[in-house]
């Protein structure tokens, strides 16, 4: 098992450095600059001197190969520059902006967890009884339906039922409070986009649980369990759902990872400055060193998350640590 977590370590090198690569060279193929941006965007007139002014400032008339070097240098001592937009430190613009999206992500995974297992267990036992069919349509509506979306009409719903009974409509805070500093008005906050993006994150998952479940309860192991006259509950609980739970840890490790970085609009919505509003305001201003950090990081979560989801394997199924 040692060996094989120390394999899975030293695979994350090359991987993120790929990362670091791809996206060092597709933001320099982008044309425009920060400095341009800048310049035009104060409305006063420049000339190619204050133009190159800035871009010196920034580093941004060495050769790429000096830049990749210099920030590749600052990305091992964990020192990923200032801002080119803003000037302000990078690892200050993102700190509290992920800490929100971390915590959102969390909430979201564990509303997702404890909707999908259950209910995909109970289908795939209940298969085509009525059971079977209100699971299947609960699914396929968080399927169907947008997080953002579900975000408006739980803020309306809010609103309206808040407007009918306390005779005034209520609203989520709006300023984002750290959960160690008041985690009543943390969790009201954040309950309500965990939910919205829980709820789809859930459907997934359901689906994945119950297909799984459906494949494992057909194996020869299970009816040999059966014969020999294990209870049922016995064998959904130590041979069934325990070799069905390896595509369904793949989804909800994805799907995690995903929340970091890709919950743009669902964030608008519910005015949230997370990382994905972060993400399209570096990319939109062309501020290189955020928007490499950002995705650095999201590349890190992405890998991290499958290097938890490789020893959740190991564990679920003993056969892959020794390969």
């Amino acid at each position: 098992m040692h060996k094989y977590i120390i394999k899975r370590t030293l695979l994350m090198i090359p991987t993120l450095f790929g990362a670091a690569v791809l996206v060092f060279v597709l933001l320099r193929l982008i044309p425009g600059d920060t400095c341009e941006l800048r310049l035009a965007g104060s409305g006063a007139y420049f000339d190619e001197s204050a133009l190159k002014i800035c871009r010196e400032q920034a580093g941004l008339n060495e050769p790429m190969a000096v830049q990749f070097a210099r920030w590749m240098w600052g990305v091992v001592r964990f020192d990923f520059g200032y801002s080119m937009w803003t000037g302000r430190p990078v690892t200050e613009e993102i700190a509290l902006r992920f800490q929100l999206s971390l915590q959102v992500a969390i909430m979201a995974t564990i509303t997702a967890t404890i909707l999908a297992i259950p209910l995909g267990a109970i289908s795939a036992v209940k298969q085509n009884t009525w059971v079977d069919y209100v699971t299947r349509g609960f699914s396929i509506a968080g399927l169907a339906m947008p997080a953002f979306w579900l975000g408006i009409l739980i803020i309306l719903g809010l609103l309206i039922s808040t407007q009918r009974f306390l005779g005034e409509p209520w609203m989520p805070p709006l300023e984002y409070i750290p959960l160690w500093e008041d985690p009543g008005r943390n969790l009201i906050q954040l309950i309500w986009p965990a939910l919205a993006t829980g709820y789809r994150f859930s459907a997934v998952a359901t689906r994945m649980t119950r297909s799984a479940l459906l494949e494992v309860l057909r194996e020869d192991y299970v009816r040999t369990a059966r014969a020999k006259g294990l209870i049922e509950k016995l064998i959904m609980r130590r041979h069934a759902l325990k070799n069905a739970l390896l595509p369904v840890a793949t989804v909800i490790g994805l799907e995690f990872a995903f929340l970091i970085g890709g919950l743009v609009v669902t964030e608008q919505v519910f005015n949230l400055n997370g990382v994905g509003k972060l993400f399209v305001e570096a990319v939109g201003n062309h501020d290189y060193t955020l928007t490499q950090a950002l995705v650095m990081l999201v590349a890190l979560v992405f890998i991290l998350t499958n290097f938890v989801i490789d020893i959740l394997y190991a564990w679920l199924d003993p056969r892959i640590r020794y390969r």
